[in-house]
């Protein structure tokens, strides 16, 4: 079972096994992602993804690994490693996982939470309309999120996450 996933900055040196993972699109860019996965019984191996790498985030409560790179959403079956969806052209541009293992991700506009599968994300609710999102880390069980308000770019707005109950608010 995967236990660990890490961007590797590096393009794949031949340390570990190699599994490619490369969906057939006239769309698909050139640029690829390396993640370097860790099992439980510590064996290494190296995906290669393409797009350009964005975030990596693994869940084991679902028993399954995110890969966003700026082609495709994948997610990767934990046991077998394999791709069990993906998306195409994701706008995506932030992931984590919860400390409880949800999936949190934002698109420049809003951020959804994932669940079980691709398709079902729920939308969270925030005070303010928000453009340009960015995950900064967790922090007993906070997540740590900036943006600009939406048509007042000049307001810059730091915001958490609750992790248990998903709800937005204003950092003080």
């Amino acid at each position: 079972m995967i236990a660990k996933a890490e961007l590797i900055t590096q393009p794949y040196s031949g340390e570990y096994k190699e599994k490619i993972y490369d969906i057939s699109s006239p769309w698909n860019s050139q640029n690829w992602t390396w993640i370097k996965f860790t099992n439980d019984d510590l064996t290494e191996w190296c995906g290669s993804f393409r797009g350009f790498p964005r975030e990596v985030a693994v869940s084991e409560k679902y028993n399954c690994v995110l890969v966003l790179t700026s082609d495709y959403l994948f997610k990767l079956d934990c046991f077998s490693g394999e791709v069990a969806e993906y998306e195409s052209q994701p706008q995506y541009q932030s992931l984590t996982v919860s400390p409880s293992g949800d999936f949190i991700i934002a698109d420049y506009y809003s951020i959804e939470i994932i669940k079980s599968t691709l398709i079902n994300k729920i939308q969270v609710d925030s005070p303010v309309e928000m453009d340009m999102i960015k995950f900064h880390g967790w922090s007993n069980n906070k997540l740590s999120i900036t943006c600009d308000e939406f048509s007042n770019w000049d307001n810059h707005v730091e915001l958490e996450l609750d992790g248990e109950t998903f709800e937005i608010t204003v950092k003080d």
